[in-house]
């Protein structure tokens, strides 16, 4: 810190934050390049072949997702926030539970206890000594078995930002509502709902852009979206011009979705419902009611968190794998130096867009914050074809040029190395450490800032004496959180992947896909293990300052 004091200039700084920027839109540029140098054979063969069942499977999925978070993050919001019951404050935090499970861990544990020779169907074949075919089932490798994965996974988001909507809601027009003769139920849709839009859709639309990112439930499932469709062009038919197209196409939607994202975020920041005038006081709940409302709120944080918990430590326990078995260390260690690496990285470009827009305010630094926090709307899949076209294509030209020149192979130099995988989680994972930050920076008044100027402090004495130890919270959350997602992270790891190269996620898809569900276990447990760390910190605001309408709203990336 001391050397950089020293020898860091302003448009140093302001160069390193661009060329942060310009990382993240290395392969957006790229795919959009690729794409149109395909041809328009390509799009042809695709728009009269898979375009139309991409687009359809996708929509009906996200539709699917959209209406099921929205009901059950908006419902459990509501009655751990505006009602009182037993057992609300436990249910208040077990709700961001699920957050923990990337949904294609639940969706290996749904599979092993839902399938035909699962727990359930050969329980009942049991009970009832009924034949395979003498019975119907729900199959849960489907359409809507996808959805319902992803639902149970993916509605916390809209459960966490509808909850300090309501908390932070003035109590004035709700109980005018019911003086008014209006009942609870009533005055929620009439009153409090409408209020709460704006938290609401943007919940719902950071699902939206998870589902359509996903790859790891559909691919599983066999359910054959954009995202799986990328895969399969790139790997199964080794057309780079179809999956780069693809990708534009998901690339297009992502980036609609991520606008409509920020623009309801805009809305709630400019026009939310300000201070609370009167506390709102949670009417109480006895007999059925109280009943209803505690099943409506344990039923999810059991079927997104402790029955799959349960499934994946029984299927584990069962297959005799054995974590600290070597090829598992190999594992875990690929999946640890990956994480750690892009996480310290990470942060550090975060942290030089963030001092840069601080210390030197503009529209050009502001600006590159904005093209950096691009990556959260990217899908990792299209972020790896994105880079994998440009640096394939400079890998190939120095080799033959070294050929032509000095008789030497260089090889694959960039793209058969972890740096490419590097530089992909940091372009997807950027908006999330520059969230972690930005919410503690916003929490050092600017008065600090005009005080330690007054006092004899340069810029760059003013970040290191006074804004990073402040900011030491904020920066290791940022860490944990981008840790966590790289662990996580499937579609880009699968493409960008050395040979021989494999991680956690890799081990236990795999596993999955050749229906080594049991196996599969014990992976999957590590990453649901290591995606706890960010919940539990969640948990614990959850607790903050409830009566005073000043709900705290980390705002998260999305697993993968």
């Amino acid at each position: 810190m001391r050397a950089f004091r020293k020898s860091m200039r302003p448009w140093q700084l302001a160069a390193l934050s661009w060329l942060a920027a310009g990382l993240c839109l290395v392969p957006i540029a790229a795919v959009v390049v690729a794409a149109f140098g395909g041809g328009l054979d390509t799009v042809r063969g695709l728009a009269g072949s898979v375009l139309p069942r991409y687009a359809g499977a996708t929509a009906f999925l996200v539709t699917l997702v959209a209406i099921g978070t929205a009901i059950i993050g908006t419902g459990c919001a509501w009655l751990v926030t505006m009602t009182e019951f037993r057992f609300r404050r436990l249910l208040e935090i077990a709700l961001a539970l699920p957050l923990a499970f990337p949904a294609y861990v639940l969706a290996y544990a749904y599979t092993d206890f839902l399938d035909h020779p699962g727990w359930v169907q050969t329980t009942l074949r049991d009970i009832t000594g009924w034949g395979p075919r003498d019975y119907w089932f729900p199959e849960i490798r489907s359409l809507p078995g996808a959805a319902l994965m992803l639902i149970l996974v993916l509605y916390p988001y809209v459960y966490l930002l509808t909850r300090a909507a309501f908390l932070s809601q003035s109590a004035n027009a709700y109980i005018a509502a019911r003086t008014l003769g209006r009942g609870p139920g009533a005055a929620f849709l009439r009153v409090s709902l409408p209020m709460a839009r704006p938290a609401i859709a943007g919940g719902v639309l950071l699902a939206v852009m998870e589902t359509i990112a996903d790859f790891g439930t559909v691919s599983y499932f066999g359910v054959q979206t954009f995202a799986t469709g990328i895969y399969q062009s790139w790997f199964a038919f080794a057309d780079r011009a179809a999956a780069a197209q693809l990708a534009l196409c998901l690339l297009a939607v992502a980036l609609l979705l991520a606008w409509l994202e920020r623009a309801e975020r805009g809305d709630r920041r400019h026009h939310g419902a300000g201070r609370r005038f009167e506390a709102m006081a949670p009417a109480p709940l006895g007999g059925l009611a109280a009943a209803g409302a505690i099943l409506a709120c344990a039923l999810p944080v059991v079927l997104g968190f402790l029955l799959p918990a349960g499934l994946l430590l029984s299927m584990g326990w069962d297959s005799g794998q054995l974590l600290f078995a070597p090829r598992y260390l190999d594992f875990l260690r690929n999946s640890v130096t990956l994480a750690g690496i892009a996480a310290v990285l990470t942060v550090a470009g975060a942290l030089v867009l963030s001092v840069n827009a601080r210390l030197h305010p503009s529209p050009s630094s502001r600006g590159a914050i904005r093209l950096a926090g691009l990556g959260y709307a990217v899908p990792g899949g299209v972020i790896a074809v994105g880079l994998m076209v440009p640096f394939a294509a400079f890998d190939n030209a120095l080799d033959g040029w070294m050929r032509a020149t000095f008789d030497i192979s260089t090889g694959l130099l960039v793209t058969g190395s972890i740096w490419l995988m590097i530089a992909a989680y940091i372009v997807r994972f950027m908006a999330a450490a520059l969230a972690a930050h930005d919410a503690g920076l916003s929490a050092i008044n600017p008065n600090m800032d005009a005080v330690a100027r007054t006092l004899g402090r340069t810029p760059r004495g003013l970040l290191s004496g006074v804004h990073l130890p402040l900011l030491r919270p904020s920066l290791l959350t940022a860490l944990l959180i981008v840790f966590v997602d790289v662990m996580k992270e499937l579609p880009a790891t699968l493409i960008l992947r050395p040979f021989n190269f494999d991680t956690l996620a890799v081990q236990a898809h795999r596993l999955a896909a050749d229906e080594r569900l049991a196996e599969a276990a014990v992976p999957s447990l590590v990453i649901a293990a290591v995606g706890l760390l960010p919940v539990i910190l969640l948990c614990r605001s959850l607790g903050r300052e409830r009566g005073t309408g000043q709900a705290y709203v980390p705002e998260i990336e999305p697993a993968s």
